[in-house]
């Protein structure tokens, strides 16, 4: 239960940070602190594209880490006057929801199961052991556990202190976001930046499902080079052989040509004619491309349609056939390919690519036409960044939206809108350009999965059933957010779903990027709000990790600059990775993932805030449980230091002497730096700045003037005030990075919420201004003798007999005379004016 106090607390006797959780995650919401006022102008609103993260599972240190920068940057700009649009968003739809529920549940998805309206999952759940379900029981399996990882979500963010306007959510799988993502894609279809093409299709074997350049991954892989001898036209000798070496031997009975590079001498004779493949006997001609790699195996290559992306570019560049062999399964399709001898391919049909590899290879070696043994190699292969097997290439129909990749004017457009955005730290437009330079193609936004934003289309059934995907029969805007699954077209009835001229839906859902694509005008209400529109679009942030550049930054731009002709934010800020030890990616796929709940219950929101908002901007960092215990060190110092400052009194007095006004100059200067860090968007610049001053105020000035504050006077009273306004202003200075311990010494003394506070201005100190350089230059005579009786293993409150001071500073030095003996039980005083370096001598008594 949420713990309540009255606002003005009193300040207790051993303060602590226990607790402050607990007391602060409800009074922020009970008193709507962070309440957006839609009332403001666009010029009064700053507004953030909050990214929302994937529901499949837990949070882990890395997401704590990211959002604590977004979190001050809101902060800062609340204090600074804006009215922050932050609100938070949920990726519920895609991939890892679906395999979160699989294991969960013990289920799979199978759309040829009928709907069971009494479903209830398995008691004691088999993840090997998926009992299949119709795909209505599989999405409501989705929508019930996203609500409770959702649920478990906002309580963490809320105790970590994210400044967000919780009643500003939003799911990628919730009907505005369907909505907005449909809508999207069927202006993108009428303005012909969305298609249909069948075409070669990166494909995922386990998921089965398309991929995207977007979603690959490179890595090792081990394999082997195997030679094999295809045979000249018209040629039976050894002589008349043309060997290749090839690490995809089952891939024969989809051979279309080989290829060698028009300069090579050794096949320069050969282009033109043809060869016969292995055990197929398939006639395939000798072709030229520039691709071929002469110094790579024997520097002629086989084509298959298709073994790799390289292979899809020979085909098409070259006006090849295809000769698809692997099905959607992985497995060597039932039937060859036209052409293709059936009797020696039916010993690979049906098989795995492993499988189907290891029978071919006897089969080439009981023919003769395998020399050697195979030669084992470790080479990069092409993976589903979610996947575990490698990736096949199959001819399938997908939906496209254009981005560039084929269209050079269009990638101009996109790279000019890479330009026009601020970039924090800038660096990090390099790897935009990188992506928006090397895209090969379109952007394929169609998935063969379950749990997401349906494609908003039907075909039509000709006489004989078949579909006509040529004329798609569109929805209209009133029917979204719709399902063509179990939604039915204008025109037709349920009973001619799947008849002879009636119609089918599309099976497909979109790519979850194309939906948190479009994040900022769902979080900002695009055609459902349009006077909440109007005052956040475009946003001012988009924060977000380095990896996702090419993804979610790239892909938002694409749609904005499509449907809105506009960036859709102003600043991007990007965060860098957490590392584990190793300097390893954190991340819950290699299971180094540190979960954060026991570390804010062990050492408080506040400390692990300190952490992550000492990582500098787009920069890697690793996770230190060290420098979180310096977080909470700090946050105890600042409830100490104010408990002391507080306990003094001394409301209303003015700042006199003049080494209270050398420290208020020197916080002046603080502020200022603090405040340029921030709006350069450098929050860890901005802390540094604030905690090494504040180190500054409790070690040095707090000392130097603790013997006058406890007198009486005018002398005493300017402490008093000095103190207090320094306080003041440290206070707001570190409420961005420590909101709990910095709102609850603020209730101490003040009204309202140090979160709606002004952020401190620079020139505070104009009416009677001090002298910045006196306290570090009577804190370094006071560090002289701290030593002297530390070397001499005396009380820090031994008396001095005699201390002397020549050289530069000096007249300085005696303006805080008067401190500096009672800090240092001083005895007797020297003071020599001077030009040269500053000498101190300490004579113990």
């Amino acid at each position: 239960m949420t713990q309540q106090r009255p606002r003005h607390a009193p300040m207790p006797e051993k303060p602590t940070l226990d607790g402050l959780e607990a007391v602060w995650v409800g009074r922020w919401e009970n008193e709507g602190t962070y309440r957006f006022d839609r009332s403001r102008t666009r010029e009064e609103i700053y507004s953030i594209d909050t990214p929302p993260p994937t529901v499949s599972g837990s949070l882990h240190v890395g997401h704590v880490f990211s959002y604590t920068h977004t979190d001050t940057i809101a902060r800062f700009r609340r204090m600074r006057g804006r009215e922050v649009f932050y609100p938070m968003g949920w990726d519920d739809n895609g991939l890892p929801t679906e395999r979160r529920v699989q294991n969960h549940f013990g289920v799979r998805c199978d759309p040829s199961v009928p709907y069971d309206p009494g479903f209830v999952p398995p008691a004691k759940p088999d993840p090997k052991r998926q009992i299949p379900i119709s795909r209505g029981n599989f999405i409501e399996l989705c929508e019930r556990l996203t609500a409770e990882d959702e649920k478990a979500f906002e309580e963490l963010w809320r105790r970590l202190g994210l400044s967000v306007d919780w009643s500003l959510t939003y799911a990628t799988i919730g009907d505005d976001a369907r909505a907005a993502s449909q809508r999207a894609f069927l202006r993108n279809l009428a303005r012909g930046e969305a298609y249909q093409a069948e075409a070669p299709t990166l494909w995922d074997v386990t998921f089965r499902t398309a991929v995207a350049q977007a979603e690959l991954e490179d890595r090792e892989w081990p394999g082997a080079f195997h030679r094999v001898g295809f045979t000249s036209a018209g040629g039976r000798g050894p002589g008349d052989r043309v060997w290749i070496e090839t690490t995809r031997p089952e891939l024969l009975p989809a051979c279309v040509a080989l290829v060698a590079h028009p300069d090579d001498e050794r096949y320069r004779p050969l282009f033109g004619t043809t060869v016969t493949t292995p055990l197929f006997g398939v006639e395939v001609p000798v072709l030229a491309h520039h691709l071929a790699e002469p110094d790579k195996g024997s520097g002629i290559a086989m084509i298959c349609t298709f073994g790799d992306v390289t292979d899809v570019t020979w085909w098409r560049e070259l006006d090849l056939p295809t000769r698809a062999v692997i099905g959607w399964d992985g497995r060597l399709l039932p039937e060859p390919p036209p052409g293709v001898p059936a009797e020696p391919y039916a010993e690979l049909a049906g098989r795995t690519v492993h499988g189907a590899r290891e029978r071919i290879v006897e089969m080439l070696r009981a023919s003769g036409d395998l020399e050697g043994e195979p030669r084992p190699v470790k080479r990069a292969v092409k993976f589903y960044e979610k996947g575990d097997r490698p990736l096949e290439i199959v001819t399938t129909r997908q939906w496209y939206i254009r981005n560039g990749g084929r269209e050079p004017g269009l990638r101009d457009a996109l790279l000019a809108r890479g330009g026009e955005l601020a970039w924090h730290p800038p660096h990090m437009k390099v790897r935009y350009d990188s992506w928006v330079q090397g895209l090969a193609g379109d952007w394929l936004i169609s998935r063969q999965r379950f749990f997401g934003v349906p494609i908003p289309v039907w075909y039509p059934l000709d006489a004989a059933g078949e579909p006509d995907r040529s004329t798609p029969i569109l929805p209209p805007d009133s029917m979204l957010p719709m399902d063509p699954s179990t939604d039915v077209p204008p025109g037709y009835t349920e009973d001619q779903r799947g008849k002879a001229g009636g119609f089918i839906g599309d099976p497909d859902v979109m790519d979850t990027w194309a939906t948190s694509s479009l994040t900022p005008q769902i979080a900002g209400g695009w055609e459902r709000d349009p006077d909440l529109y109007g005052r956040v679009f475009p946003m001012d942030l988009r924060p977000q990790a380095h990896e996702i550049i090419r993804t979610w930054l790239f892909s938002t731009v694409v749609r904005a600059h499509l449907e809105q002709d506009t960036l859709p934010w102003r600043n991007v800020a990007i965060s860098g990775w957490i590392l584990d030890p190793d300097r390893k990616k954190m991340s819950k796929s290699m299971g180094n993932v540190v979960t954060p709940l026991g570390l804010l219950e062990q050492y408080g929101s506040d400390a692990v805030r300190y952490w992550a908002a000492s990582g500098r901007p787009g920069t890697d960092t690793a996770f230190d449980t060290g420098q979180i215990k310096i977080g909470r060190r700090l946050a105890i110092k600042i409830l100490n230091a104010s408990r002391f400052v507080l306990g003094l009194g001394g409301e209303g007095g003015q700042v006199t002497e003049p080494l209270d006004l050398s420290m208020l100059a020197r916080l002046a200067e603080v502020v200022r730096e603090a405040t340029e860090a921030f709006e350069a968007y450098d929050y860890t610049r901005a802390l540094e700045r604030t905690e090494r001053f504040f180190w500054e105020f409790c070690d040095d000035y707090l000392e130097l003037v603790k013997a006058r504050a406890y007198e009486d006077g005018p002398a005493a009273r300017s402490a008093h005030a000095a103190l207090r306004e320094a306080l003041d202003v440290m206070l707001r200075l570190f409420a961005p990075f420590l909101p709990f311990v910095t709102e609850e010494v603020w209730s101490w003394w003040r009204e309202g919420s140090v979160h709606r506070a002004a952020w401190p201005e620079t020139a505070g100190r104009d009416g009677h201004p001090g002298d910045p350089e006196m306290l570090p230059a009577v804190a370094a005579v006071l560090g002289r003798v701290r030593k002297a009786k530390s070397d001499a293993r005396l009380s820090m409150r031994a008396e001095v007999s005699r201390l002397t001071v020549a050289g530069a500073h000096a007249d300085l030095i005696r303006q805080a005379q008067d401190d500096l003996c009672g800090a240092g039980v001083i005895e007797e005083f020297v003071l020599r004016a001077g030009d040269g370096e500053p000498v101190v001598e300490v004579e113990l008594a």
